[in-house]
């Protein structure tokens, strides 16, 4: 049954029209935190901007004051513990499909409990971040701008690249950031 038909049939121009700007020109506190109702997260604070599309499953959790950004793409089974903020165009993918001998091919199994991401209190993910299947991201991690994290993150950290690998720390008594020197 397609959504239309599942809450009252099509939409009517008017409605059509509110609904793209709602969309597409709506990037404010009270407009993020209502489209996070509609689509169910009810803690206390949690914000989607526009675009974003949500889809987690029965086991996922969206915690309090969380914040994902304008078209991104969180889907499975993902937990976002308070206070996370995921930027813009961030790509939170859990459980991935699997190669299949028999089939030659990638196929539609999937595996959730090894698939499982956990980003964890405060992080910031920025603009771009991948995240990938069976990852955790430690509390109050930064991870720059077109990261792909592919393994565990310790908390505290600042990471960047593809994959991402360890940059910089964060001080957690000062706030400061402590950039890692190359030799």
């Amino acid at each position: 049954m397609s959504v239309q038909a599942k809450h009252g049939g099509p939409l009517s121009e008017e409605e059509f029209r509110k609904f793209t700007l709602y969309m597409n020109g709506s990037n404010n506190r009270e407009d993020d935190q209502q489209r996070a109702r509609i689509l169910g997260f009810t803690a206390e604070g949690v914000r989607v901007a526009p675009g974003a599309v949500v889809r987690v499953s029965d086991s996922a959790s969206i915690h309090r004051d969380v914040y994902i950004g304008l078209y991104s793409y969180i889907n499975g089974d993902v937990t976002l513990h308070p206070r996370v903020l995921v930027g813009p165009q961030v790509s939170i993918v859990a459980s991935n499909h699997r190669y299949s001998p028999e089939d030659d091919c990638f196929s539609a199994r999937t595996d959730p409990a090894q698939g499982r991401v956990v980003i964890e209190h405060g992080v910031w993910l920025t603009t771009g971040v991948v995240v990938t299947p069976g990852c955790t991201i430690g509390r109050c991690s930064l991870v720059c701008a077109n990261s792909v994290v592919t393994s565990d993150i310790p908390p505290y950290t600042i990471v960047a690249g593809s994959p991402a690998r360890k940059i910089g720390e964060i001080d957690r008594h000062t706030g400061e950031y402590r950039w890692m020197r190359e030799d």
